[in-house]
């Protein structure tokens, strides 16, 4: 993996040679502490839109891994929700509670311009919509901005209307049933998982919910003491696993318990390896792709940057719902998976099937 090199100011940016990806570069600043590596995918369909995950990673391998296939996975969530955007992604290295100052965040910002607009950040795990506003001071290329700096803020509501839009396809198609009277198995009770327990609320859905870290579940018990909050939902009578928290929770192991029809959540890269989708289909398991049920944000985030409204972007989020009956229908007359389909669709759109 052949490197080239650049200094800007006190940041030192190096570009990797990664095959199968436009452009991959590594940051260091000493004066601030920055460690980052940002990844643009593919740009074929637009500027490659996607968030910045700060996160203490264990190495720069394991870091420079995670950004590589997340990239990848925005490149097809861009498509298959049918936007004119590419796939990117970017990573901060460190424990965000121990290290994010302004200063760090101004100096990504410079490394995010270096860019040119090809790459446009937006908010991930570890960084928040009052970061972007400090990023957005060294840098335009940015999208999810607080309301205060003109933005439309936490897009958590945004991706939980899309994952609530998506259930909505796969029960009508899988069970022909609306959301009323379905019961919801919701893993990950944190910003989305929380928004997504209240759609479905609203709907008429009946609630189940599993959440490891204290803070979030106690939460979740004081807003709603009513739910049952459970420590595994793949041995439990719902219709519906919806993982909204880590990834890779589908594994041979846990699929060849889980009692639901359909999986669809707002987790990224749910599935621990390729096997388990097929292991899915073979048990007649409806799994909805991560990265189109959970494109809601990155919707809105588009919608921001275009200049449109919330209300705008809200409406076009709610449209996942035929997004993902395209794909179901697809997958039925194919006898096939609906990942196949939305790949299939995804490649259209990017060129690279016919």
């Amino acid at each position: 993996m052949a490197t080239s090199g650049a200094q800007s100011g006190t940041l030192r940016i190096e570009r990797l040679d990664v095959p199968g990806y436009e452009d991959v570069r590594t940051c260091e600043d000493a004066a601030t502490g920055l460690r980052a590596i940002i990844a643009v995918h593919d740009t074929r369909l637009g500027p490659a839109l996607g968030g910045t995950r700060f996160y203490p990673y264990p190495d720069d391998a394991a870091a420079l891994t995670d950004v590589r296939r997340l990239s990848a996975g925005m490149t097809y969530k861009a498509a298959a929700a049918d936007l004119p955007l590419g796939g990117g992604k970017a990573v901060i290295i460190g424990d965000p509670t121990a290290i994010k100052t302004p200063a760090l965040l101004r100096s990504y910002g410079t490394f995010v311009d270096s860019f040119d607009g090809r790459y446009v950040t937006a908010a991930d795990v570890g960084t928040t919509s009052a970061d972007l506003d400090i990023v957005g001071e060294t840098t335009r290329h940015v999208a999810g901005l607080t309301e205060a700096a003109g933005g439309f803020g936490d897009s958590s509501m945004s991706t939980a209307l899309g994952v609530l839009a998506a259930i909505r396809a796969a029960a009508l198609s899988t069970l022909n049933r609306t959301l009323a009277g379905i019961r919801v198995g919701v893993e990950g009770v944190g910003k989305v998982g929380s928004c997504l327990v209240d759609l479905l609320l609203d709907a008429g859905a009946g609630v189940v919910v599993s959440e490891r870290y204290a803070p979030a579940r106690a939460k979740l018990q004081q807003t709603h003491p009513e739910l049952s909050v459970v420590e595994d939902l793949f041995d439990a009578p719902i219709d519906v696993y919806a993982p909204c928290a880590l990834g890779a929770t589908l594994t041979q192991e846990s699929v060849a318990v889980l009692r639901a029809s359909i999986v669809c959540g707002a987790a990224n890269n749910q599935l621990s390896n390729d096997d388990v989708e097929g292991q899915l289909f073979a048990r007649q398991i409806v799994w909805v792709p991560d990265y189109v049920a959970n494109a809601g944000g990155l919707i809105q985030a588009a919608a921001e940057r275009d200049g449109r409204t919330l209300v705008e972007a809200r409406d076009q989020i709610r449209q996942l719902e035929n997004v993902v009956l395209d794909i179901l229908r697809r997958a039925e007359h194919q006898r096939g998976t609906p990942a196949r389909a939305a790949k299939e669709i995804a490649d259209e759109r990017l060129g690279l099937r016919r």
